[in-house]
């Protein structure tokens, strides 16, 4: 039986743009009361088939933490596109909301986000250089 359960998470302002902060209204509840922090990571995807292109985005502490239901918004600034290959900042990738206890990862969210052009246009004929500010993230 677990101490902890998310109970909800809503995405905040989806879609953006692109360079736009991540936020998320997470709910959940604790059964049991803990006496060191939960750590709740945001973890951005940057390549299917690298790992070493995941960003951290943001990690916080919230604890110690007694009976009860609890709600916060972990807000997360975006990827740095420098530090995605330029054929990965358009498309598909995942966005992983984690929670653990005492350095044990026990709950794993993932998200997909899809970067895209809004301008039907650009989608077209997309240029040869990404324009980063012409993004939204759906």
């Amino acid at each position: 039986m677990s101490a902890v359960n998310i109970t909800n998470v809503t995405v905040l302002d989806n879609p953006a743009p692109f360079l736009t902060p991540f936020q998320f209204e997470i709910s959940y509840e604790c059964l049991s009361p803990l006496n060191d922090d939960l750590e709740w990571k945001l973890i951005y995807v940057g390549s299917a088939e690298d790992e070493t292109y995941d960003q951290l985005l943001e990690s916080v502490l919230v604890g110690p933490v007694n009976v009860g239901n609890y709600r916060f918004v972990l807000q997360a600034d975006p990827p740095d596109p420098s530090k995605i290959r330029e054929e990965d900042i358009i498309g598909v990738t995942v966005l992983l909301l984690t929670c653990s206890y005492l350095g044990q990862e026990f709950i794993r969210v993932g998200y997909y986000v899809n970067n895209d052009y809004e301008d039907e246009q650009l989608k077209e004929e997309p240029p040869q250089k990404v324009l980063i500010d012409k993004l939204k993230s759906f």
